[in-house]
Parts: structure tokens; sequence; C-alpha cells
């Protein structure tokens, strides 16, 4: 008997001495973010997104953005490396390409040639026939460590967000655990294939969208819960601002959309007790040592806001039963938001209030019967 309590005795402390001395990959900052919004008012929770529709649930799992040519045709990129191309209806599925990485962000430029920050294989150019081109893989000598997401200007300039340059896509959930500044909003220029740094020190540097007037682009901070601004025209012109802050999720995707609003996508809502770990370094340290089941992951619950230029919030979408979730892009086109998600299959499709789509050549505006399937189980090899 006092052998075995002698055996559980130094169990116990070599427990405690692993979770409190392991080495972790993390170097963790300590913050107090500010107290978490209620859902009332602005963020009054409703079931809106309950009319979300999903698409293509059967062809692939966790097409994290959406992109729509001019012909209708949607594309998302998957888990898997394929970029999967939809016609209008979500139907007719077609392997587009396949990057052999994990593509993110989408979107397409002015020649038709789809742009994609692939989290692994960096900025790439597809052509309508599927050549892959690499762009570009590092700044300042600094390799990117997480491609997230762009917006192109008018004039052909990529920016785009490297979201941590510390650690990769799989370790998403340890960077937000860190809370450093690994982030960085970066700029492609086509007509010299040189990338610059805009904006270094960001926290989990994600969603990117650039205004319809081309005077600022937007990039989301997940770890700080904020928008950032920076200007590229005007008095304030090579400065960063906040753009709106205190969000009560955790922004994704951000996009530009009609009539001067920009759709923000909370991946989440805020986990209080990952806000309630933020200002004790070690205790997130302990966390860390534990299996990766241990650390937060995303809710099931649907979240997309639409804000104004001035950073207003003019629209709230929410679906708390989390129909289709994580919601990590939202993507404004003829009438319709189209979601993509990290954790989903297929993508959702909701028609905006008072929008009424316009006819494509052989488009059926009917709605489908929305499926009662739900996504995949939550893997933490997905980034937000």
């Amino acid at each position: 008997m006092k052998y075995t309590i002698r055996i559980l005795g130094v169990a116990i402390l070599l427990l405690l001495a692993y979770l409190c001395f392991w080495p972790v990959p993390i170097d963790p900052a300590a913050w107090r973010p500010p107290q978490t919004p209620p859902f009332e008012g602005v963020y009054a929770a409703n079931t809106l997104l309950a009319d979300t529709v999903r698409l293509g649930e059967s062809d692939g799992v966790a097409p994290e953005d959406i992109a729509v040519d001019k012909e209708g045709s949607i594309y998302g990129g998957c888990e898997d490396g394929r970029i999967l191309c939809w016609d209008s209806e979500g139907k007719n599925v077609k392997v587009f390409a396949d990057t052999g990485g994990r593509p993110l962000g989408l979107h397409f430029d002015y020649s038709g040639n789809l742009i994609v920050a692939d989290s692994y294989k960096g900025l790439l150019s597809i052509s309508n026939s599927g050549t892959i081109t690499v762009l570009a893989t590092e700044c300042d000598s600094r390799p990117f460590g997480f491609t997230d997401d762009l917006d192109i200007t008018k004039d052909g300039m990529i920016y785009f967000s490297d979201a941590s340059w510390k650690y990769g896509q799989t370790m998403y959930q340890e960077d937000l655990m860190e809370h450093r500044p690994n982030g960085r909003l970066l700029r492609y220029d086509p007509r010299t294939g040189q990338t610059h740094l805009v904006v270094d020190n960001l926290y989990f540097a994600n969603g990117v969208a650039v205004s319809p007037k081309q005077d600022f682009v937007l990039v989301n901070e997940t770890g700080k819960y904020r928008v950032m601004r920076y200007w590229l025209k005007g008095e304030k012109k090579g400065t960063v601002e906040k753009f709106i802050s205190n969000l009560p999720g955790f922004p994704d995707g951000v996009s530009a959309g009609t009539e001067g609003v920009f759709w923000v996508a909370l991946a989440s809502p805020r986990d209080a007790s990952l806000d309630s770990m933020l200002a004790w370094p070690f205790l997130r340290k302990v966390l860390v040592r534990l299996p990766k089941s241990f650390l937060p992951k995303p809710q099931e619950y649907s979240f997309v806001l639409g804000l104004n230029e001035k950073g207003e919030i003019v629209h709230n979408f929410q679906d708390p039963a989390g129909r289709y979730a994580p919601i990590t892009s939202a993507e404004e086109n003829n009438g319709y938001l189209y979601f993509g998600s990290i954790l989903e299959k297929g993508f959702g499709r909701f028609q905006l209030p008072g929008k009424t789509p316009e006819p494509i050549a052989g488009m059926r505006l009917e709605t489908p019967p929305r499926s009662s399937a739900r996504g995949v189980q939550a893997n933490p090899g997905n980034g937000l």
C-alpha cells in the first residue's frame, strides 16, 4: 500500500513538473482584453442566417474563402489543396486546380487570373486554364509563415496578409495563445514582381479588403478582436488606425460589398475562458502542454456583420444554432452572400434582405431546400 502511494505521489510530482516546466513553442504575452460587448443593440442576437442554403456539401470540405467570376461560377479552396469550381447553382463541380497546399484567400484579378493566398505555398496566380504560378513566398528575406487572405486594387496591386510569420497554419491556436504581433500586411507589385511590407506587428493578420474608392485597405486582427485601416490616399496616407474594435467575436474574413458595405465574418463568438487567461501567460503555457483538444475551438455559431465606410455596424446577421458554422468569409455577389468555412462541407449562400438576384443564364432562382446535415468535426489542423 505504501509503495503504491509513493508511486502515485511520484507520478503526481512528475505531472506537475511537466505542466509547469516542460518547454513549449509559445512565448505568451500578457493582455487584458476589453469586456466583451453584450449581444444586444447593434449586436442583438437573431436567427437571420438560419436561411443559409448549403451547396456543394458532397464535393469538398472546408472551402475557407469563396470567389465568384464574371460568369457566376463559384470557386472555393478546400483543405485537401483542391480549388473547386461550381456553376452558378452550386452544381456541376469540377477541379479547377490543385495547389498541393492549403488555399485560403481567393480573389480574381482584372485579367481573370485567380489569385490565391495559400497558407503553405505563398501567393499564387492561377490562369483560367489552371496553370499555377508562384508570385511570392517571402518579404524582406523572411518567408511567409501563414499566407492568409488578399484583395486587389484597380491598378493591380495585391494586398495580402501573412497571419503569422512564426506559426504555420496547423498552429493557429498556438499563435492566438501566444498573443504576440507575429502578423503583417504585405503588398505585391505585379509590374516589378516585388513584395513590400505595409503594416508590421499585427495580432494574427487575417482578412483583407480594399475600399471601393481605393483610398484605404482593411485588415482584420483576429487576436485583438478588431479591424485596422491602412490609408492609401489622402491626408492620412501611409498611416494605420482602428476601423472597429472590441468585436464580440473573432474577425476572420472581410470583403467589400455593394453600397459601401464591408462584410466581416466572425468565425466564433469570443471565448470567456480564453479572455480570462490572456492576462496570465503562465496559465497559457500550462494549457499548451495539454493535448491539443484542450485548446479553444470555434463555436458552432454563425455570425456576419456589415460595416459602412466609417466602421459603423449597419447589418447584423446571426444564427445561434450554427446551421452553417463557423463562417470564415462572406462574399457578396448578385444579391447573395456566399460563405466559406474552415470546418463545414461545401459552402453557404444567403440571400440578402431586400435584394433580388438578377437571372444568370441557366440559373434557377428558386431557393433549394436547406440540408439538415452538419459539417465535419473540428480539426485542429485548420486555420482561422
